[in-house]
């Protein structure tokens, strides 16, 4: 937020090198966090918010697939998921392709 101050700062002919690399490892440790909070703990929560998705799929759901297809799922395996998308026509994908379930 504040690295800027950090860096503007001019190195003066008796300044401590010590300082410096604390001040640089601490606005390091800054940018870390700042990337932990911002990007990787939300995709986190996101992959676990998917997965249970992807646990409680049963037959009868109304599901969305990656690639916009909607349909009913009709047998649910360890690995597929055969959806109905019209009469009589059964389409198997991964189970990674769900992106939804309808709300009932």
């Amino acid at each position: 937020m504040f690295a800027f101050l950090f860096m503007a700062q001019p190195q003066g002919a008796g300044s401590d090198p010590a300082s410096s690399m604390i001040s640089t490892v601490v606005m390091f440790g800054g940018i870390i966090l700042v990337f932990y909070f911002m990007m990787i703990r939300p995709q986190q929560k996101r992959a676990k918010e998917h997965r249970a998705m992807l646990e409680q799929i049963k037959r009868g759901d109304k599901v969305v697939t990656a690639s916009g297809i909607k349909g009913t799922v009709y047998e649910v395996d360890d690995k597929t998921i055969t959806v109905t998308i019209a009469n009589n026509v059964h389409v198997d994908f991964e189970k990674s392709a769900i992106t939804g379930v309808e709300a009932k």
